[in-house]
């Protein structure tokens, strides 16, 4: 029949690639990834810029599912893709987090890949409360990075368990400052169920194992985390273990107390 047959190949038709966005001040860069990710027949790159300004004005645009952004843009890309000097080395300019960080608050949707070449918690931290879905060198393997790209985008983490710590390790740092190690008021809207369910999180369970622990199905714990994600503002799982972190770490109230909404893990 035409109509079945007409079904069969809509059923038969293929997804379609995953649309990139590549950000980096260096045009080699980018030229390179672009070379690398056009041969692959999922991955089409949409589109690219050589400094914040381009890439804020042109992803809204494009509508890319994931952006590849350079960690450190230097202080004098133009529009030729040429760049000036970096502000320093391992220390340097973080301009690539900011556009994370508003990128995610224009296109919430859009799932950001962070490049750089410089292993550096400061930035690693700065990039997880950007939003950012993964950190990974640019000494990493052409097709590790394409395998990255396609975990991002199907709704994957790179933020594996060492780097989860090594974050909370930085927010609960003595020398990190009362803001980056500061309670957000959002926590106090969660109820005690939330909270059980945002201590899992902090430990780094999946949904399976957090549903186990708790006697829920795994849809539901699903739901109360995209719930609790809500209530804090955030827009991934390990920001919320960052505040969860952050909750467990404070001190207990005098007399024996505890702070109202902390966790007892």
């Amino acid at each position: 029949m035409p109509g079945s047959e007409s079904r069969g190949a809509r059923s038969a038709r293929p997804a379609a690639p995953v649309r990139v966005f590549l950000l980096d001040d260096h045009e080699v860069v980018r030229r390179g990834l672009r070379d690398l990710l056009e041969a692959e027949d999922d991955l089409s790159v949409v589109g690219e810029a050589c400094d914040a300004a381009q890439a804020l004005a042109r992803v809204p645009a494009l509508r890319p599912d994931v952006a590849v952004l350079d960690v450190r843009l230097g202080s004098g890309a133009g529009p030729g893709g040429s760049s000036g000097e970096k502000t320093g080395e391992a220390g340097g300019d973080h301009g690539g987090i900011e556009v994370c960080r508003e990128l995610r608050a224009l296109s919430p949707d859009l799932v950001c890949l962070m490049l750089t070449s410089f292993d550096d918690d400061e930035a690693l931290f700065d990039a997880v409360m950007a939003g950012a879905a993964g950190y990974v060198l640019k000494q990493i393997r052409g097709a590790d990075l394409v395998s990255a790209i396609r975990t991002v985008a199907s709704g994957g983490s790179l933020i594996d368990s060492g780097t989860r710590a090594r974050v909370t390790a930085r927010a609960a740092a003595p020398g990190a400052g009362r803001e980056a190690r500061a309670v957000p008021a959002e926590l106090a809207r969660l109820t005690p169920r939330e909270r059980e369910v945002l201590a899992l999180v902090g430990e780094g369970l999946t949904n399976r194992q957090i549903g186990e622990r708790l006697f829920l199905a795994e849809k539901t714990v699903k739901n109360r985390i995209s719930a609790i994600l809500g209530k804090l503002g955030v827009g991934r799982r390990v920001q919320a273990a960052v505040l969860a972190e952050r909750l467990r770490e404070e001190p207990p109230v005098p007399g024996g107390g505890r702070l109202p909404g902390d966790l007892t893990l």
